[in-house]
């Protein structure tokens, strides 16, 4: 493994596990870096901010944009303590993350409490047969949003 490699993926598990030693939340911890500089980094901050989006991915992809001023992390890569949760694995895409580097696996997690099989296996079910019900209303304006967006000529592309 490439020294820089080890170096990132190392502290991101001993920010993990600090985290968790301190009760600070839970046992994850995630870095960003981009041209061989953290520009961001992370860890769980569930408990502490009573937020249960506060995972260690999301905390650092959200340091990451704001060191960077940017919402795009396009050729950063992310170093976390342990697999991405669906959620966290979502954001990294929508951030544009070049790669994940990761060390414990999702079954690891899963024997510490922390079990997202059940959303993965929930995301693949149709909408009427989720544990969630989910139901669509219909209204006449339920586009208009997008058709304002699509009409607007100075917009920030996604």
């Amino acid at each position: 493994m490439c020294k820089n490699h080890q170096e990132h993926i190392e502290k991101a598990i001993e920010m993990a596990a600090e985290n968790a030693k301190t009760l600070a939340g839970g046992p994850f911890g995630a870095i960003i870096v981009k041209d061989g500089q953290v520009i961001g980094k992370g860890a769980n901050q569930v408990t502490t901010t009573n937020d249960p989006t506060a995972h260690a991915e999301i905390v650092a992809i959200r340091d990451a944009c704001k060191n960077t001023n940017d919402f795009r992390l396009e050729g950063a890569v992310i170093y976390a303590s342990c697999e991405p949760c669906p959620m966290c694995l979502s954001a990294i895409y929508w951030a544009r993350i070049s790669k994940v580097y990761f060390a414990a696996q999702s079954n690891d997690a899963a024997e510490a409490g922390f079990d997202d099989s059940f959303i993965y296996e929930e995301i693949n079910l149709p909408r009427e047969k989720r544990s969630i019900p989910s139901e669509k209303l219909n209204t006449d304006i339920a586009t208009k949003p997008f058709r304002e967006w699509i009409r607007m000529e100075q917009k920030i592309e996604y």
